[in-house]
C-alpha cells in the first residue's frame, strides 16, 4: 500500500474548484482554505483541506512540513503556444520597428515563412532541445499545462517532424503538453496548388499518419486574408471533426469571419479575436467555444487587444494565453501578459 504524505500547513490554498466558467468571476466566488494541507498518495492529490483536519483524518500519513509562508493554487494553463520552432525572427522585429505591418512582412518573405525554413532544417533532436527549453521556462513561471502547436513545417514530413518532437518533449517534461496540428498555418510557398488543394493534401496525407502515430487529437487553422478563407476553413474543420479530431481556430486577428466558423464547427476555442466586434462577441458568448485572448501578439505587433472585458460581460468563457512564438509574441510570459490585459 502506498504511504500517503500530508504537506503543509500552507498559509492559504486556493482550490479553484466548482467555479463558473462563463462570464466574469468575482472575488466572493473564490474559496480560500486557511492553514491548509494537501494529502498526496501515489503521486496524486487525495484530499485538500485544513491541515489539522487532514492530520486527524489521516494520522498514519507522513508529514512534509512547510515552515515558510506559502500560498498554493493550481498550475497555470497556457492554451496557445508555438513553442516548437527553430531560428530567429529578429529581422521581422526590426522591420516592424521601421513601420512595416505583419502582413507586409509576410508578403516580403519574412514572418511565418522565415521560421518554416529554419524549422525544416533543424533535426528532431534540435527541435526537442529548444522545445524543452521553452517548456522549462514556462514551468518556472508556474505554468504546468502547455498547448504546443506545429505549423512551422507546412509539409507532411516536416509537420510530422515537429509533432514527434512535441511528443518527445511531453514524455521528457513534468509539464502536461497538449499537442495541436497547425499544418494549416499558411499556404506554403513551395506547394504547387491553391489553398483548397493544400488543405486536401493535409487531410489525405497527414491526418491518417497523425492518428496512426497518436501524435495529436487537435486540428487548428489560421483564418485570415494572408492564410485561409472562412469558406475553405469551414469545410476543413468539418472534415476534421468527422475524422475524430477536436478543433480550434486562429480567428479574427486582423479581419472578422474566423470566429463565426469556430462557433459553427463547435471549436474548443477561437483564439486572437482582436478584430472582433459586438456581433462576434455576442455570437461567441452564446456558444460553448472558449474565447482565448492573446495579449502578447497585440503587444508584439502594436495592434489592439482582444475585447476580453466585453466578452466576459457578454457571458463568454474567456482564457488568456501567451501565443509564445518567435515572431509576433516572443515574450512568452503568461502572467505578465495577463496583468497587462487586466
Amino acid at each position: 500500500m502506498n504511504q500517503s504524505v500530508l504537506i503543509g500547513p500552507f498559509t492559504q490554498i486556493l482550490p479553484l474548484d466548482a467555479l463558473p466558467v462563463k462570464g466574469a468571476l468575482t472575488d466572493d466566488r473564490l474559496h480560500l482554505i486557511e492553514a491548509g494541507g494537501i494529502l498526496v498518495e501515489a503521486g496524486k492529490i487525495k484530499a485538500i483541506g485544513q491541515f489539522d483536519d487532514l492530520y486527524r483524518q489521516f494520522p498514519q500519513s507522513s508529514i512534509q512540513e512547510i515552515t515558510q509562508k506559502a500560498v498554493v493554487l493550481p498550475g497555470f494553463v497556457d492554451a496557445h503556444t508555438h513553442a516548437c520552432f527553430a531560428g530567429s525572427r529578429a529581422l521581422d522585429f526590426a522591420a516592424r520597428n521601421s513601420g512595416k505591418s505583419y502582413l507586409e512582412i509576410a508578403a516580403s518573405g519574412g514572418g511565418i515563412w522565415r521560421t518554416v525554413a529554419a524549422t525544416r532544417e533543424a533535426t528532431e533532436a534540435e527541435l526537442l532541445s529548444k522545445t524543452l527549453d521553452h517548456i522549462n521556462a514556462f514551468l518556472r513561471q508556474g505554468v504546468t499545462t502547455i498547448e504546443v502547436k506545429s505549423g512551422y513545417g507546412l509539409s507532411v514530413d516536416a509537420e510530422l517532424h515537429m509533432l514527434r518532437a512535441i511528443r518527445r518533449a511531453a514524455h521528457e517534461s513534468t509539464a502536461t503538453i497538449i499537442s495541436t496540428c497547425l499544418a494549416a498555418h499558411m499556404l506554403p510557398r513551395d506547394f504547387t496548388g491553391d489553398h483548397q488543394s493544400y488543405l486536401t493534401y493535409i487531410e489525405h496525407e497527414l491526418w491518417p499518419l497523425i492518428q496512426k502515430e497518436k501524435l495529436s487529437k487537435r486540428i487548428d487553422i489560421f483564418i485570415e486574408r494572408s492564410a485561409f478563407s472562412s469558406e475553405t476553413s469551414l469545410i476543413y474543420l468539418q472534415k476534421a471533426r468527422q475524422a475524430g479530431f477536436s478543433v480550434c481556430v486562429h480567428a479574427d486577428q486582423f479581419t472578422t469571419g474566423g470566429s463565426a466558423v469556430a462557433v459553427k464547427t463547435g471549436a474548443a476555442s477561437a483564439d486572437h479575436l482582436e478584430a472582433s466586434g459586438q456581433k462576434e462577441i455576442e455570437h461567441i458568448a452564446a456558444s460553448k467555444t472558449v474565447a482565448i485572448a492573446l495579449p502578447g501578439a497585440s503587444m508584439g505587433l502594436g495592434e489592439p487587444f482582444a475585447p476580453a472585458r466585453a466578452l466576459l460581460d457578454a457571458g463568454a468563457t474567456v482564457a488568456i494565453a501567451s501565443d509564445f512564438n518567435p515572431g509576433s509574441a516572443p515574450m512568452g510570459h503568461l502572467l505578465l501578459q495577463a496583468s497587462v490585459l487586466a
